[in-house]
């Protein structure tokens, strides 16, 4: 028996030498994803965060998440372990995501800060004897990777660009599934580690773009551009169609139906909003204004997301003028599916109603009630499904 049980740990000690191996620094929501995605494709992961308490639930798997799946992945994981020390992850492997929030400034820039700070940290710890690759998926304006890979080369890392599509709510799976990956890049090294990464968990066969780290950055600010500004069209022709007394969705499904153009998003409705979208669309105009190369569509797709709102408040005055009557907005989130609520055009919609004097009642989870209540107060009624 004892025989046995030695003979069982070295065969343990083999294949976890054997398996692929990568370090995630920041797993909160979308970095949690991602590390639980490549460990059940066979990945021995470790993730690092400061939050003491958070790394032990994700160890002892007594966390719990709103995201899809990702419960049912943490607890059946094998090789999935969490730490607050990042020189762990320098010595568990050579690949090194980093996925950590880029938060807005008021000029409408990304703050790096949480960036720099961890990568002074990884530099801190010297030069590496080995090459190591830091994949950074974190939102970033475009110049900063070029600012800072002189820095990394001069400690043996490679610097790689490579933001994520993914919407809140089905991160997972969009994680397995993406239409297109982007990898801005100088190290074919970290290229082929990768596309192993995604080779590994895609179930789809998605399209890659390599290119240069700031065409990359530009490319993921400019495809969140494009599609605000196709929801934003799409809400501005509905608009219009509902001023004259035409209707909007034969009108949008019909330009929709033209293959240039396409249904998705050619929706009426509410506007955009999220932790991506207004930001990216935003970010893009400032980057181009101070390259004296303003884009005049990203300003003008933020004011007209704008004056929809106001639309839809105004056709509600005008279809509803009996201020007593009580209205009940049911998962008032930036969308369905998801306890986000930063720029919701539905909770934004709600707030003007009841600043103008409607009784609104707001119909969801407790993690949005709570939310909402720390922003908004005592200016709604609360029920909880």
């Amino acid at each position: 028996i004892v025989g046995l049980k030695n003979y069982m740990a070295t065969l343990c000690r083999m294949l976890e030498k054997n398996m692929k191996k990568c370090s995630v620094i920041g797993i909160g929501r979308l970095g949690l994803c991602w590390s639980l995605n490549l460990e059940r494709k066979g990945w021995n992961i470790l993730g690092v965060d400061i939050d003491e308490k958070y790394v032990k639930s994700l160890n002892d798997k007594s966390f719990t998440s709103k995201e899809p799946l990702v419960d049912n992945y943490l607890k059946s994981s094998n090789n999935f372990k969490a730490s607050t020390d990042i020189s762990k992850a320098v010595n568990h492997s050579n690949i090194l995501y980093i996925v950590v929030p880029t938060n807005t400034l008021e000029s409408g820039h990304y703050d790096h800060s949480i960036i720099d700070n961890i990568l002074d940290s990884l530099i801190s710890l010297g030069k590496q004897q080995e090459e190591k690759h830091i994949i950074l998926q974190s939102t970033t304006i475009p110049g900063y990777c070029d600012g800072i890979e002189k820095k990394l080369s001069d400690c043996n890392y490679t610097l790689t660009y490579n933001p994520e599509f993914i919407r809140q709510g089905s991160i997972i799976e969009d994680q397995q599934s993406p239409d297109m990956v982007l990898i801005g890049t100088t190290s074919t090294a970290a290229t082929s580690l990768l596309l192993e990464a995604y080779g590994d968990m895609c179930k789809n066969k998605p399209n890659y773009n390599i290119m240069d780290n700031i065409s990359a950055e530009i490319t993921k600010l400019s495809l969140n551009c494009f599609l605000t500004t196709k929801i934003s069209f799409t809400n501005m022709i509905g608009d219009l169609a509902k001023s004259v007394g035409a209707n909007p969705d034969k009108i949008l499904n019909a330009i929709g139906s033209d293959s240039r153009i396409g249904n998705k998003l050619m929706k009426y409705g509410f506007g955009y909003g999220g932790t991506c979208l207004p930001r990216d669309n935003r970010a893009l105009a400032v980057f181009a204004k101070e390259k004296n190369m303003p884009i005049d569509i990203s300003i003008a797709t933020d004011e007209i997301n704008k004056k929809h709102l106001d639309f839809q408040v105004s056709e509600f005055k005008n279809l509803n003028p009996n201020m007593e009557n009580s209205i009940t907005f049911t998962q008032v989130s930036f969308k369905p599916g998801s306890d986000i609520i930063e720029e919701s055009q539905k909770l934004k919609y709600a707030v003007k109603l009841a600043k103008l004097g409607y009784s609104i009642t707001i119909e969801d989870t407790i993690d949005v009630i709570s939310a909402v209540k720390k922003q908004n107060g005592n200016l709604f009624k609360y029920k909880e499904i």
